[in-house]
Parts: C-alpha cells; structure tokens; sequence
C-alpha cells in the first residue's frame, strides 16, 4: 500500500486560449495537478488549496474529487476562485496570465500523510506561502518531502528571495523537480550540471530537471542520468510537467525513490510516459496508472 500523500498548493482554472479556436476552460494550478495525477495514478492524496465557494470552486472540487482527490474543507477561504489564461502557441507551448490569491484559513495539519508534496505559488506568494512554510519546517524529517518550484516570474517578481525560498525547501527535500525555465531564471549563469550539484551539496536527495522534449537529466549523489522524452503527438504542453512531477512523487510513495542508476532511470522513464500522454490531450488532463503501463509496454514493445 503506497503512503498517503499531503498536496499543498494553488488549484485555479486554466483558460486556453488557442488561435482559430473558441477558449476552453480547464481544471489547473500545479499543485493541483499533481494531486490529480497521484489519485489517478491510484495513490491515497489530499489537498489543501485555496477555494471560493462559487461556479469554478465546485468544478475544480469535483473534478479532483472524481479522481480520488481529497480536497479539505478548509481550503474553501476565497471570495472568488484563482484563474490563468494559456495561450497555446502554434507549436504547443503555454504562455500564462494570473489572477491569483493565495491563502491558507485553518493551520495546516499533517493527519496520516507520510509524503508531502510543495510547489508553484504556494511556496512563494503571501500570505499563504509563510504558512506552508511554518508548516514544513515544524514537520521536520516525520514526511518524506517533495518540492517542484514551477517559478512563476510575474508572480514572483524578487529573484533573490525565490533563491532563498528554494534553498531552504529544497533542503529538506527528498526529491526537487524544476524545468529547465525554472533553474535558468533562479540561476543563469550557472550549467544545468553545477545546479545540479548545488541542490545536492545543499541537502536534496534527488534532483530532477526536465528538458522540454529533450527529455530530463536526474541526478542523485551515487548517480547522474538523462531520459529521453519521445512524444509522437502535442497537442498543448499544459500539465506535461506536473505529470512528470506526479510520477516521480508516486515513486517515493510507493516505494521509495532508488538512488542508483537503474533506479533513477526507471522513475524518469516512467514519467516520461506519463508525460507523452498528456501532452497529447488538450489542457492538464494527467493519465491513469493503467495508460501509464499501458505506454511503458508498448515502448518497451518497440524497443525489442
């Protein structure tokens, strides 16, 4: 039985703006998304965000809900609930504009969660950043952490306190996921290899950096490996990283993550599929653990 998770984080809509087409909109937030690739990926999770009790707030509640998602009452503190606008390029990529408020009501309680999973707006837009903060620090090493800062620079804004924001949660984690986007903004004048080596030499176990479709490079004290990232079709890259993220949070839930070689390279590859199949569907709709093994067969298949 894989360990219950404890999501915290931003859920909002995402409203897709493509060229051509009529807007959609979509369950999202990064947090969120995770949280809904983990129910889907059949794990226990709960989820504290920040809700209003109004149209949107309930279709995010039962859509996450219907995944197997526990959304806390208490996340239900907005007067109105957070929305971005995606504009999709042609090639697929999202661009986004926010309306975001983040707070957290009731203190946040750990329950039965043995792994934690942080990220996005959460970890870094006030007041409810300082909570989830208080929160981490005051559990200690009780959870098995997992952190993705998904930087947001327009929300963000200092690049200085999100440095210091990083390094304290990236301290304490088990796994850190950032993009490419994200390590190239927090530190551009450093390689990917040597941000690699500050968050390990700073007290991450493993480190996760996704490359878009160049695949991911995962690095951990006793080894360093690069994924590849086939993808046969792109519909938008919406959720392609929460996906990735969700995966590799399920692999610490499950079984903990390995730090060898062959351990990292099959959490990466597992991501990676799961990663494919979101990417060909429209907004952050996460896959199921059965069209996760589903892909691996098949590439496996191919493969041989």
């Amino acid at each position: 039985m894989a360990d219950r998770v404890l999501v915290v984080g931003e859920a909002l809509i995402d409203v897709v703006e493509r060229e051509g087409r009529a807007p959609e909109e979509h369950v999202g937030g990064s947090p969120a998304n995770v949280a809904l690739g983990l129910g889907r990926l059949g794990l226990p999770v709960r989820l504290r965000t920040a809700l209003a009790r109004d149209e949107r707030g309930r279709r995010i509640h039962d859509h996450l809900a219907a995944s197997g998602v526990e959304v806390e009452a208490e996340s239900f503190v907005l007067d109105r609930t957070s929305s971005a606008v995606a504009r999709i390029s042609r090639e697929g990529d999202a661009r986004y504009e926010f309306d975001i408020e983040w707070r957290i009501g009731e203190p946040l309680e750990l329950g039965d969660a043995h792994v934690v999973h942080v990220g996005s707006v959460g970890c870094f837009v006030e007041p409810g950043a300082s909570s989830v903060r208080d929160a981490l620090r005051a559990w200690g090493d009780r959870v098995r952490l997992t952190f993705d800062p998904n930087i947001r620079p327009s929300l963000i804004g200092d690049r200085e306190a999100a440095i210091r924001t990083t390094g304290e949660i990236a301290s304490a984690s088990d796994l850190i996921k950032l993009s490419r986007e994200d390590a190239e903004w927090l530190y551009p004048d450093a390689g990917l290899d040597d941000i690699l080596d500050h968050f390990l030499a700073t007290g991450s176990r493993v480190v996760a950096v996704t490359l878009g479709g160049d695949g991911a490079l995962i690095a951990s004290e006793a080894a360093r490996v690069r994924v590849a990232h086939p993808v046969e079709r792109v519909e938008d890259s919406v959720g392609a990283g929460d996906t990735f993220m969700a995966a590799l949070v399920a692999t610490v839930a499950d079984a903990r993550l390995g730090s060898d070689a062959e351990a990292l390279t099959t959490a990466g590859r597992r991501a990676a599929a799961a990663a494919a199949i979101t990417v060909s569907r429209a907004g952050a709709d996460l896959p199921t653990r059965e069209e996760v093994e589903r892909e691996l067969a098949r590439r496996a298949s191919e493969e041989r």
